[in-house]
């Protein structure tokens, strides 16, 4: 009895299910369903417009005093008991929090290094503000402390923040706003299938500008969807979370785009992260949070420990080690000493490999892949290094062995500037790799680049190329942002051959083409999704009495049967398939302006699912 019971609960749960997606709407119509903005926002802005004249003293006389002050809002009266709570503690008297509601609550955004300078900023403007005579509570927060905030998943003291009312911003507040309110369309409409929004770039690396845009990224959950290719499933969530960026951007009150979205489902996230994507990287060192399910968090955590390898962190975390080893081993006995340098000089070269491409060697392969790569292969370090390494090496080994027994002073002393000029001059190596790695990700970064113009457009020249994809922007195919880092992309190749180009301008010339590459990618794969939807039918007919639906879905000369969950293969008969089979037909589906399709398939459907009508 109890098996049945599952059994009807999960029929009714997948009956329940949209037709494309469980749990989820794809109407591409938004409809608000609850208000986006705190509530009282409007009301707090109407009564801010009567009295504007008396905060924007209070703001004059902040900004003259205080030219550097990012941004000044007054916090909605409905927010304040978070930051009262966030300042003073949990355990205020109801009474003393009750008389600072009725206070205005002004939040100033300073710049981090006037970080130590709060306490005396804070009392001159009191002052300022006593002579006003406006009851008025001051928060002074440099942008590191909001960030802090999002890290602490205290995301609604950030979105009060976000959604005060600005009397001065320099930008910092309207992306926030923004952002805040695109975040909450997008978990409104696709509610638990969103499980972290995070933003980046200038706004959080605290460089901004007015001008600047706001790098947000929103990771979607497409691990219990079942019936729907996942290629189609990133395209359709798409259209619709970039849809939402012009409305967010209306209600927020800017005047102008400065919200720049994407989206990864996260099975290709969790991917890119394993594969040690450098692009994933910096998204996860650099972001943070304005939602989050347990999911960016964690992630963020294992790369600031050198969890997440190889990485800048990790590489940086190992060089390291070498410095502090030695100075721990000039003050210990002899056979702390003796591992300590072992460890300090085996480490950083295990970093360099890395940083090389390499994976982490074991330490009896070490000093032979140095020797392989930097010295015969690269020609970029001296043998006498190589002996230097293998020397400590042979000691640590006679030390574990109990070879090694006894060791002068001399021999240490020796020992210890032998490593000391061992580091010394992987320091060194380490910027030569850095310079080749650079040389090799711009190379890299054009081929794969024009690789796909090439997919799209046919095997042309550069400048051919480079006039077609013209061509597609100007049908709005792509933005002129996307035409700017092609063009960003071939003059970083011609500095970088004259040597010109600096490795930031290469990390930032690496950051934008993975953004072009992976719009590039999205439209040869959109083109292949138009020549599926042309082999997308649906069904109609009867199943035990009653009216059921179907589709018929046509890929490669392939066609394949859904009834409800289950998924069937046509070709001279009908037999069970998988969506694994869909998904790896769809992912080679080759772009046809025409489609044919086999008459007999029609009639082993009218055999397997009797008499049936096609739906339009």
């Amino acid at each position: 009895m109890a098996d049945k019971t599952d059994n009807k609960r999960k029929t009714k749960e997948n009956n329940e299910e949209i037709q494309e997606i469980p749990g989820m709407n794809l109407d591409t119509n938004y409809t608000s369903k609850k208000p986006l903005l705190p509530e009282g926002t409007e009301k707090l802005q109407k009564e801010m417009e009567k009295t504007k004249k008396e905060f924007d003293k209070i703001k004059n006389a902040i900004v003259k005093k205080y030219s550097f002050v990012q941004a000044i809002g007054i916090l909605a009266p409905q927010a304040v008991k978070l930051f009262v709570e966030d300042e003073i503690g949990e355990n205020i008297p109801p009474e003393e929090l009750q008389k600072l509601q009725k206070k205005n609550h002004i939040y100033i955004i300073i710049p981090e290094e006037k970080f130590k300078e709060i306490p005396k900023i804070k009392k001159e403007i009191i002052e300022e503000v006593e002579k006003i005579k406006k009851d008025v509570w001051i928060y002074i927060k440099t942008p590191v402390d909001i960030w802090e905030a999002c890290l602490d998943s205290k995301f609604d003291l950030v979105s009060a923040v976000g959604m005060s009312y600005p009397l001065h911003d320099t930008g910092i507040l309207e992306g926030l706003r923004v952002a805040e309110i695109h975040k909450a369309m997008v978990l409104q409409k696709f509610d638990k299938y969103i499980v972290s929004y995070v933003i980046a770039g200038s706004m959080v690396r605290g460089d901004a500008v007015k001008e600047s845009d706001v790098d947000a990224f929103v990771i979607i959950n497409d691990t219990d969807v079942k019936r729907m290719p996942r290629l189609e499933l990133k395209e359709r969530l798409r259209s619709m979370i970039l849809q939402f960026v012009g409305e967010a951007t209306a209600m927020a009150g800017a005047k102008k785009n400065i919200l720049n979205v994407q989206s990864y489902l996260l099975t290709d996230f969790w991917e890119s992260v394993k594969d040690a994507h450098p692009v994933m990287f910096t998204f996860i060192r650099d972001g943070v949070p304005l939602y989050d399910r347990g999911t960016f968090l964690p992630w963020k955590a294992l790369l600031k420990m050198g969890r997440l390898k190889p990485s800048p962190e990790a590489i940086d975390m190992f060089m390291s080690m070498g410095d502090k080893s030695v100075k721990r081993a000039k003050a210990t006995l002899i056979d702390i000493l003796v591992q300590d340098v072992y460890w300090s000089i085996l480490t950083p070269s295990q970093a360099l490999l890395m940083l090389y491409g390499l994976a982490p060697p074991t330490p009896k392969q070490t000093a032979a892949e140095m020797k392989r790569i930097f010295v015969e292969k690269e020609k970029m370090l001296e043998p006498r290094y190589i002996k230097i390494l293998e020397k400590i090496i042979h000691a640590y080994k006679d030390f574990e062995h109990e070879k090694l027994k006894e060791v002068k002073g001399a021999e240490i002393d020796k020992m210890l500037a032998d490593t000391e000029d061992y580091l010394k001059r992987l320091q060194e190596l380490r910027k030569q790799i850095e310079k080749s790695s650079q040389e090799k990700t711009i190379d890299q970064i054009y081929t794969d680049i024009f690789n796909l113009l090439d997919a799209i457009f046919g095997k042309k020249k550069q400048t051919e190329l480079v006039d077609d994809f013209e061509k597609l922007v100007a049908r709005g195919k792509f933005t002129q942002n996307h035409f700017r880092i092609l063009k960003d992309v071939i003059g970083a190749r011609i500095e970088f051959k004259k040597g010109k180009l600096d490795s930031r301008k290469v990390d930032e010339a690496r950051k934008n083409a993975s953004i072009l590459i992976n719009e590039l990618i999205d439209y040869s794969q959109r083109a292949d999704l138009m020549t599926m939807e042309k082999g997308r039918m649906r069904i109609r007919y009867q199943k035990d009495g009653k009216p059921a639906n179907a589709e018929i879905l046509h890929c490669n000369g392939t066609s394949f049967l859904f009834e409800g969950e289950i998924v069937k293969k046509i070709t001279d008969k009908i037999e069970v398939s998988s969506m694994k089979e869909v998904s790896e037909c769809v992912a080679h589906q080759k772009l046809s302006k025409s489609l044919e399709i086999n008459p007999k398939i029609f009639e082993l459907v009218k055999k397997e699912l009797g008499d049936f009508e096609i739906v339009l």
